[in-house]
């Protein structure tokens, strides 16, 4: 049973920083790039963040790019992101997921990803 859960969300002023976490099991975390990707209200879902396997490599959005730090802890199967400098656009549902097999390469926009779990809210208002 492949779970995701995400956590870290809440209420945080323009400027401030989050961290949100991932934490992963029933797959072989460290074989597999996972991402990151949100839903504002009333728009799409958005693609965030994407890490390799390994953790050495990491894309960015161009929305988040020198702002949002992603990170992994394969020792404790847990995905992160630092978000800093927030935004009112940042104001989303922010999900993690997991590539579908350990051939989806980080950083080629693939859509083989799987998004579960129910989400952690971030809320940026003044």
């Amino acid at each position: 049973q492949v779970q995701l859960v995400e956590s870290g969300g809440g209420l945080v002023q323009p400027g401030g920083s989050l961290r949100l976490s991932c934490a992963a099991s029933g797959f072989t975390f460290r074989t597999h790039a996972m991402r990151w990707v949100r839903q504002a209200p009333g728009k799409g879902l958005e693609w965030v963040s994407e890490i390799n396997s390994g953790g050495g490599s990491a894309y960015y959005a161009d929305s988040v790019k020198g702002r949002f730090t992603i990170s992994r802890d394969n020792a404790e199967n847990t995905l992160y992101l630092e978000m800093n400098s927030l935004e009112l656009e940042d104001t989303a549902v922010y999900w993690c997921g997991k590539a579908t097999s350990t051939r989806v390469v980080a950083g080629g926009r693939s859509d083989e990803y799987s998004i579960w779990g129910r989400g952690t809210q971030v809320t940026v208002s003044s």
